[in-house]
């Protein structure tokens, strides 16, 4: 059973985002971590290789800094890993980054690839039914279960109300749920092994692209400008007794605010 798991390497959930540019661009602190659905994904393609061997092949698009996401793939078991490292992968949309990805995924034979539902950081949850696309694959979202036997895959999703289970054949693209594992922390040897790996890289023309076809010069969403969330009014604490303070807040919120 051969995997292929997209990872993709987001800002740490604690680092500071600041917009600037006029609203055009951000400055992040540089802290980063691996998108958690992705850690998930990966788990699972570990546990996948235990019970059926083959390989896991880990796939990462980024800026150099992106190899640590494949390091500690490796370090937590997987078995190979590869960096989009080209100046024109960047600042494209979950279009021009899913071609890429799919070129990368199908350069060996694979019978599934996995990957978090969405990227913590847009959280888009694009690139997974996209990739599935432009492979011509089956896809299969939102996964909290999967089992895999003589070809086939059996998936169980989340829906509203109750759980759903899916057949499809393989090969085919699951993207995962918070929900369907709980990943590993890797081993020391298993870091030791990575700090040693050498990761390849590959550019478009690597995959048979263009630098027209991917990044922002093969994008078809355009950021036009970033707005800041609107900050909360201040909390008023009102005293008293809870009888008196409960008309308080209503006289407040008719005469004062006029919400009701």
């Amino acid at each position: 059973m051969n995997v292929v798991v997209l990872a993709k390497q987001v800002p740490d959930p604690e680092a500071f985002v600041q917009i600037t540019g006029e609203g055009r661009g951000l400055e992040i602190e540089q802290k980063f971590a691996t998108n958690l659905f992705d850690e998930v994904a990966l788990e699972e393609a570990l546990r996948m290789k235990e019970k059926h061997g083959g390989k896991v092949r880990v796939v990462s698009l980024g800026t150099a800094k992106a190899i640590e996401v494949l390091r500690t793939a490796i370090a937590m078991g997987a078995d190979e890993a590869l960096l989009l490292d080209d100046e024109a992968f960047l600042e494209g949309d979950g279009n021009s980054t899913a071609l890429a990805l799919s070129r990368a995924a199908s350069k060996d034979p694979f019978d599934i690839i996995l990957c978090g539902r969405q990227a913590i950081d847009d959280d888009r949850g694009e690139v997974g039914p996209m990739v599935a696309q432009f492979l011509g694959l089956p896809h299969v979202g939102g996964i909290v279960k999967l089992d895999c036997d003589g070809g086939k895959a059996l998936a169980e999703c989340e829906i509203e109300g109750g759980h759903e289970v899916v057949e499809c054949a393989l090969p085919a693209v699951f993207t995962t749920e918070r929900a369907l594992n709980e990943p590993r922390t890797a081993p020391i040897a298993g870091v030791m092994k990575a700090m040693r790996t050498t990761i390849p890289k590959v550019t478009p023309a690597d995959l048979g692209l263009t630098s027209g076809e991917v990044g922002l010069s093969g994008a078809k969403v355009r950021v036009e400008r970033y707005l800041a969330p609107r900050k909360r009014q201040e909390v008023r604490l009102i005293p008293g007794e809870p009888a008196d303070a409960a008309l308080e807040a209503a006289r407040i919120l008719v005469d004062a605010e006029r919400v009701i």
